[in-house]
């Protein structure tokens, strides 16, 4: 270890170690299931606010929120939705990035009783207005950057948040994210969320853990995106679920470095934090050098991530092991963390990267690796209250360990339904014993020790550095060009985002189009993340008996081909 001052977890015992329950394993000294909270999530900043009013609960470049403050804020907020009509079970969208302002719009929602809808800053005008009509938003918290686009999309009233106010660069210490200090004209009954902060706080609704909470969109294998409906006690059970295995305190600082509009970093980066009274360094952007300047001079003690994320910041030039030395815990998932990183990690700083795994549907986690007995490129195991397995994907029968099948899952945290959409719904569970298990469309396995293995994917899905990419969806919009006869799209392994999307092109007769061309203009059309990166011009692609294109073939070939060396 090359700095003795890095706090180390403790080397991986032996099996001896642990006592085995059912032929699994599970840490010694913590519970196997949690009494979780019947209340709803306003009542965790409420609860942090009375004990803690005058604690830092945020910090954003420089500006500071106490609980008090926040609380305040949130209150007056409400009472500006209300007066718009706001009520219990109504949609809220939040498009705006990580920022105060995007926890006091969601937690204002929930004073409410409403739903919030997290959307990402990333969306063109057409993808904003599917999700307007669908989650029926007409209102929603608004980054200022993105004020125009919103109102281009149909957005009926907007709270416009300059998400960079209040920020104060000389106290920030590290470098300002750029293109967000934006000054709109706002249309007649827009406001800013200076002038909504104004109101009078709203009256606090009753909610119950069965109520609505939120809906986290995730887009479908048919090209139309789903949402994942939550209600409190899902998003409860995650909240103090994770903070219960990394053995979280008030003390705890966080960098939220992941987006709030992704369920890993709202859970673990946002919610949890809030629960607990501990105070969460927001960054509105990825920046290497940001994110290892915050984590030494703040003394970051929780950090969860992404291992492109983790590997981008051991990559920078000015990367320390000392930089990690107040981390307790270094979490992370979306992808699997390549062995020799790990060990990397490890040598260097004595740190152990716990990876996790879980969906949008499930609200975050539902597997994760022990403190102390972590096992490199493993999902762990299922967190408190859950039980998941293996089975078979023909027959639905349980597998015993070490066979491959789909891993399904039953627990707290799991979504109630997609948001309007019944058959969808329904296709996603399947009964076992009386019980009600998500279907995740991943294969895996299950070792003897209770360990869960990624193995591959039923569906079609190209995982961009945690962020997900359905090639229906993609398809969809690049069969809009011009010159574009047919597009398949398939994932092919990446070192830097763990794997990209690439696609395969059928050009019209006569028409002429280059990678880069075909490039700019799907960015006018789709959020950047979706946009391939990689395009193969071919004459045609090969199809199925029953016509359709064969996917999967292609892909294979493409990362045979990879692997050889040979593209």
């Amino acid at each position: 270890m090359s700095d003795a001052s890095v706090t180390a977890v403790p080397a991986a015992p032996t099996s001896t170690d642990y006592p085995p329950v059912q032929g699994r394993y599970w840490p010694p000294g913590k519970p196997r299931s949690l009494t979780l909270p019947q209340t709803g999530l306003f009542h965790n900043l409420r609860v942090s606010a009375e004990r803690y009013p005058e604690k830092v609960g945020l910090w954003f470049y420089g500006r500071e929120l106490t609980y008090g403050d926040l609380y305040d804020q949130v209150g007056r907020l409400a009472g500006h939705l209300a007066a718009q009509g706001v009520r219990k079970g109504d949609r809220v969208g939040l498009w705006l990035q990580n920022s105060p302002a995007w926890a006091i719009g969601a937690f204002a929602a929930w004073q409410l009783g409403a739903v919030v809808v997290p959307l990402t800053p990333m969306l063109q005008p057409r993808e904003l207005a599917f999700f307007l009509q669908d989650a029926g938003i007409k209102v929603a918290v608004v980054g200022a950057e993105l004020y125009e686009k919103g109102k281009q999309a149909g957005l009926e009233h907007a709270v416009v948040a300059n998400v960079m106010a209040g920020t104060v660069p000389q106290q920030a210490g590290v470098k300002l994210p750029d293109g967000l200090d934006a000054q709109p004209e706002l249309q007649a009954g827009d406001v800013t969320l200076e002038q909504a902060l104004r109101s009078a706080p709203a009256p606090i609704a009753e909610v119950d853990r069965d109520d609505l909470a939120i809906i986290f969109y995730t887009s479908g294998t048919t090209g139309l995106p789903k949402g994942c409906a939550h209600t409190h006690g899902s998003v409860q059970a995650s909240t103090f679920g994770a903070s219960v295995w990394v053995n979280g305190t008030c003390e705890d600082v966080f960098l939220a470095a992941l987006p709030y509009f992704h369920v890993t970093g709202f859970i673990n980066s946002l919610m949890t934090a809030v629960a607990g009274g501990g105070k969460v360094v927001m960054m509105a952007r990825w920046d290497r050098d940001t994110a290892r300047e915050l984590i030494r001079d703040h003394r970051v003690t929780v950090w969860t991530n992404t291992p492109t994320m983790l590997i981008d910041l051991m990559a920078s030039p000015n990367f320390q092991a000392s930089d990690l030395k107040t981390l307790r815990s270094l979490t992370g998932g979306g992808a699997s963390l390549p062995a020799a990183v790990g060990q990397r990690l490890l040598d260097t700083t004595g740190i152990f990267f716990l990876e996790g795994y879980g969906l949008s549907e499930t609200m975050a986690q539902s597997h994760s690796n022990p403190h102390g007995r972590q096992k490199l490129q493993c999902l762990g195991i299922p967190l408190f209250n859950v039980d998941s397995r293996i089975i078979d994907i023909e027959t639905g029968a349980e597998l015993p360990p070490g066979q491959v099948g789909e891993i399904v899952i039953n627990g707290p945290q799991v979504m109630r339904e997609y948001w309007q959409r019944p058959r969808e719904t329904e296709e996603a569970f399947t009964e076992i014993g009386g019980r009600r298990f998500f279907r995740t469309g991943d294969l895996g396995y299950m070792d003897e020790e209770g360990y869960f293995f990624f193995a591959d994917r039923l569906k079609r899905m190209v995982n961009v550095s945690g962020l997900k990419v359905w090639p229906a969806e993609v398809e969809n919009k690049l069969h809009g060009h011009p010159a574009i006869q047919e597009a398949c799209v398939i994932s092919v392994p990446d070192e830097r985002s763990g794997e990209r999307a690439r696609a395969l092109i059928v050009l019209r007769p006569g028409m002429e189009a280059t990678p880069q061309d075909i490039e700019t203009w799907a960015r006018t059309q789709m959020a950047n993340y979706k946009v391939p990166r990689d395009y193969q011009f071919v004459d045609s692609l090969p199809r199925s008996p029953t016509g359709k294109v064969a996917w999967r073939q292609l892909q294979e070939q493409a990362r045979a081909e990879m692997a050889a060396g040979q593209s």
